[in-house]
């Protein structure tokens, strides 16, 4: 559907008439004989545009004007006049009013003039929907500017991103959580052709399928209990644009068969509508699941799947990509500091070397909550981040203990604390004896008596036990 026309006019026989003109090129049109009763039906449908009489007994074009503008501000009002009342069109201009049209010595509007000028307040309406999307973000996301990196990796993602920018093919971004998929998807769309229309984002584990549905195809008044106006949904707001679902191994199976209709036939239903909406939208979706594994399981359409997985990017872990972790301590650093009006300059290479030994389970959405909590606790009067100033988990290599994530420790977990700790006593005896290479040294340098290294060596296995320490 093009848009929604809403027709007030006292006289039938030109209600008629721009009915048949509009439904013809694919309008969805509303009519009215008064401006009272077409403020009702705005208020209740929706509409992109009005076309008014200027002349109407008890509420004139003019009024109708003022109180469209108070419903729908960005609305656009075109007024029918007759030749003789010109001066007073032009007022209505000056008032909001997008143009006029005359009628002739008959009383007879011209159809190709009243679609030209539908279709240009059309096209104005919409590039002042899409100057809220992307007044700021235009700016900021036309480069790769808010992608950090230097790895081979990273690397090897752009270079994908920089090719398939300008094509209209699906994207499925695999990766786990925080690693910058929705970053991703973004440089897709405002690298590309698509860059001037909206880029909007849902995320398919968030909301109820009910809330999910209307969000996605938006929903006629009177729909479902709470539906008490029109609304329309993103892939209608996103037309000529991006669409990101985020999380969609998440989405319920009935709303995979609309999406599969929208990528085949370009086109759905409202929730309680009748009228199909045709869309141009390119999909942009990301999943931190294994889709096949769901189609096997039956939990995701096989057919969606290939639908969507046209073009595959997979987006690595931080523990797959560390040389990346001192370009993005640096970014977050500057960006914190800015937030929190810090003056930190640097980060020591010791407190590099610490958070390089770290996996990082929650990737670079982990490292960017680390760094803004850090810079957020240091003293004032510092302008570097020491090995001093992380937490002790870091300042001591504990996190490295091998099957020991203290990101996965939550209350109610069941965990060997005797095993942990005897796994940590054996780590550290074997590295004080490989970088010593004398028993003697090992027990100085752990501040342990030769008596209990032996022990401890022989609870651990650790070499032949003697007396040489």
């Amino acid at each position: 559907m093009k848009g929604r026309i809403l027709i007030i006019d006292d006289n039938k026989g030109i209600r008629d008439f721009l009915s048949v003109v509009l439904e013809r090129d694919g309008y969805e049109v509303f009519t009215s004989e008064n401006g009272e009763k077409g403020m009702e039906i705005l208020a209740r449908e929706g509409a992109d545009v009005i076309i008014t009489d200027l002349h109407m007994p008890r509420m004139d074009g003019l009024q109708t004007l003022k109180e469209a503008k108070k419903i729908s501000p960005d609305i656009i009002v075109i007024m029918i006049t007759v030749d003789k009342s010109v001066r007073k069109a032009v007022e209505a201009i000056k008032e909001g009013a997008y143009d006029y049209l005359t009628k002739d010595e008959e009383g007879h509007l011209d159809a190709d003039q009243i679609k030209l000028l539908v279709q240009r307040g059309l096209e104005e309406l919409r590039l002042k929907e899409e100057n809220v999307y992307l007044r700021d973000e235009l700016k900021k996301r036309s480069n790769f500017s808010n992608i950090i990196g230097n790895s081979p990796q990273i690397r090897e993602v752009l270079e994908v991103v920089k090719r398939v920018a300008d094509i209209d093919s699906n994207v499925l971004l695999v990766g786990e959580s925080g690693t910058g998929k929705e970053l991703i998807a973004q440089a897709i769309h405002y690298s590309g052709k698509r860059a001037q229309y909206p880029f909007v984002t849902i995320n398919c584990s968030a909301l109820p399928e009910t809330l999910l549905e209307s969000e996605l195809f938006g929903h006629e008044k009177g729909a479902y209990t709470g539906a008490s106006t029109f609304k329309k949904g993103l892939l209608e707001v996103a037309d000529r644009g991006t669409v990101f679902l985020d999380e969609i191994g998440e989405m319920p199976l009935s709303i995979q068969s609309k999406v599969l209709r929208v990528i085949e036939e370009k086109e759905f239903f409202r929730v309680g509508g009748t009228k199909s909406i045709k869309v141009d939208v390119r999909l942009v979706v990301a999943t931190n699941k294994n889709l096949e594994e769901l189609v096997k399981g039956g939990r995701f359409r096989e057919d969606l799947y290939y639908r969507l997985n046209v073009i595959p990017i997979y987006l690595p872990p931080l523990r797959e990509k560390k040389e990346d972790i001192p370009l993005l301590c640096r970014h977050f650093i500057e960006k914190y500091n800015k937030v929190l009006h810090k003056k930190i300059k640097n980060i020591e290479e010791n407190a590099i070397k610490a958070l390089m030994e770290y996996s990082w389970p929650g990737n670079v959405r982990e490292l960017e909550n680390f760094i803004e909590r850090t810079v957020a606790l240091i003293d004032e009067k510092k302008e570097e981040i020491t090995l001093s100033d992380l937490p002790y988990e870091f300042q001591t290599g504990i996190y490295k203990n091998e099957g020991l994530n203290f990101q996965e420790l939550r209350p109610g977990c069941a965990v060997n604390f005797k095993k942990l700790v005897s796994d940590f006593e054996k780590r550290i005896i074997s590295e004080a004896l490989m970088k010593t290479k004398k028993k003697k040294e090992a027990a100085n340098l752990l501040n342990l008596s030769p008596r209990i290294l032996r022990y401890l060596m022989k609870k651990y296995g650790l070499g032949n036990e003697d007396k040489s320490c």
